[in-house]
């Protein structure tokens, strides 16, 4: 039987949840226009598989139908990672691997990664170095061990290699490419779905927005699994729509819990507009409409500050504080008269200017297809002169 050599295999690319299609469709699409070009196998975890989305989705970052579909569904952090690596191994043995790359910080990112290297596979991580320095957040404890595990970190920013190195990571195996997701966005946003063309597909009365709007997302746990975190969080937003109309775009987890804490109502006021979650070119509708944005989401703190356009975190900290530092991004916990305060500054005064980072320049991806390239060709030369 013939040995599949090495080059021969594909870079396999793992994707598991929303956040990581964005990333990884302009790599797969720099891959493919690499000169030579990079042979891929993308992977579909399953981890958050909802059909309809996903079609959707896919269809909107022009991204390619999975090649495998690991099909895991939901369940706890440790059925979840434990399923992944059970049934990700056989796409190894059978496909064979050149590399595994992994994007973010989901459980899938580490379950693959973990595979890999426990099978000698190179390890690339995108989005590598972010840290939030609260590991109450399985996504923190998600990032540092998939860094450990890694050869190649491709950053989004300068200070994650700080981190990186503090951590006692080899300085060596770290490159600054700047932010992959900022790509999806500067190709999308031509298509972007305009908010008022969105609302009134959705049966709601478009003329409410036309004096402006704010956009409300809540998903994280910490906010929404508690009645009396959520609540003030709520009693918040409510004050907030009295000056400032809100489009809120409810997470079926927060969605849950308002009826299971009784709290639906609370968002029936005149100053809300309830959409169910959004397809990928109508939240970039949405928020490069918005007058500010209201959120506990990681990727919208980034998006809003390549858009221009105020975030307000509610958040005790962030894993990107290149989005405070330089962005349009103020992290304002969960204190409701905070996220008041800071809400009515915004409308009052334009909200922080901001500017784009460093290589947040729609190239990312070209930049991590030349780079990877050559390492793997100086890795597979090295590792032949050692076999001769």
């Amino acid at each position: 039987m013939s040995v599949r050599l090495p080059s021969a295999a594909p870079v396999i690319c793992i994707v598991g949840a929303r956040p990581n299609y964005m990333k990884v469709a302009p790599i797969i699409r720099a891959f493919a226009a690499h000169q030579p070009p990079i042979r891929t196998l993308l992977v579909h975890t399953g981890q958050h598989y909802d059909p309809a989305m996903k079609d959707r989705l896919f269809a909107d970052l022009d991204l390619p139908e999975p090649d495998v579909n690991l099909a895991v569904g939901s369940g706890s952090h440790a059925v979840q990672t434990a399923e992944v690596m059970k049934r990700f191994e056989p796409v190894i043995d059978e496909h064979g691997a050149r590399a595994v790359l992994v994007v973010g910080d989901v459980n899938s990112t580490l379950a693959c990664a973990l595979v890999a290297s426990k099978r000698h596979v190179p390890v690339v991580h995108v989005e590598s170095g972010l840290r939030s320095n609260d590991r109450r957040m399985p996504e923190e404890i998600n990032r540092i061990l998939t860094d450990q595990i890694s050869d190649v970190l491709y950053t989004t920013e300068r200070s994650a290699h700080d981190n990186l190195v503090r951590e006692g990571i080899p300085a060596d195996r770290a490159v600054f490419v700047g932010n992959v997701m900022i790509d999806s966005l500067r190709a999308s946003l031509p298509r972007a779905i305009p908010a008022d063309v969105l609302l009134a597909a959705a049966g709601l009365d478009a003329s409410r927005i036309a004096d402006g709007y704010g956009v409300v997302t809540l998903h994280r746990p910490s906010n929404v699994d508690s009645a009396d975190t959520l609540g003030p969080i709520i009693d918040a937003l409510r004050k907030v729509s009295e000056a400032l109309p809100l489009v809120v775009a409810l997470h079926p987890r927060t969605r849950n819990n308002l009826e299971r804490f009784g709290m639906l109502d609370r968002l029936s006021g005149p100053g809300f507009l309830i959409l169910p979650p959004q397809g990928y070119l109508e939240m970039l509708g949405l928020m490069s409409g918005a007058r500010l944005v209201l959120t506990d989401s990681g990727g919208i703190q980034e998006e809003t500050t390549a858009l221009g356009v105020p975030c307000v975190t509610i958040r005790e900290n962030t894993e990107r504080p290149i989005t405070v530092e330089q962005g349009t991004n103020t992290l304002v916990g969960i204190r409701p008269e905070a996220i008041v305060a800071a809400a009515r500054d915004i409308l009052a005064t334009g909200g922080k200017a901001g500017r784009v980072p460093e290589y947040w320049d729609g190239r990312c991806a070209e930049r991590i297809a030349a780079h990877l390239h050559d390492w793997l060709v100086e890795q597979e030369a090295m590792h032949a002169s050692a076999g001769a």
